[in-house]
């Protein structure tokens, strides 16, 4: 996927950025506490195995920062949108 049709779906899943390389969109979701946090993972997983597309992701006590690509382009597919659309419903703004 080019970068500016990467752009133009970045308006459709607010909080994400694309990276510095174009390959990558990446957001960090900040929780209350660690049972949040936790609650949040299990959600994403579940996403993760229905969609058979499974991100990179980090989590700490307060936050999680998730990070989809699509290794087997090397790069950005619709699929990390649509589950980036799907992970941002469970995190209304």
């Amino acid at each position: 996927m080019r970068r500016d049709q990467a752009e133009a779906l970045l308006g459709q899943i607010p909080g994400w950025e694309i990276s510095e390389e174009g390959d990558s969109i990446r957001r960090r979701f900040k929780f209350p506490d660690f049972y949040r946090t936790m609650a949040f993972v299990n959600a994403l997983a579940w996403i993760a195995n229905q969609e058979d597309h499974h991100p990179d992701f980090s989590t700490g006590y307060n936050y999680c920062d998730v990070t989809y690509s699509t290794h087997a382009v090397d790069g950005l597919s619709e699929n990390d949108f649509i589950c980036a659309a799907q992970v941002n419903a469970l995190f209304p703004d």
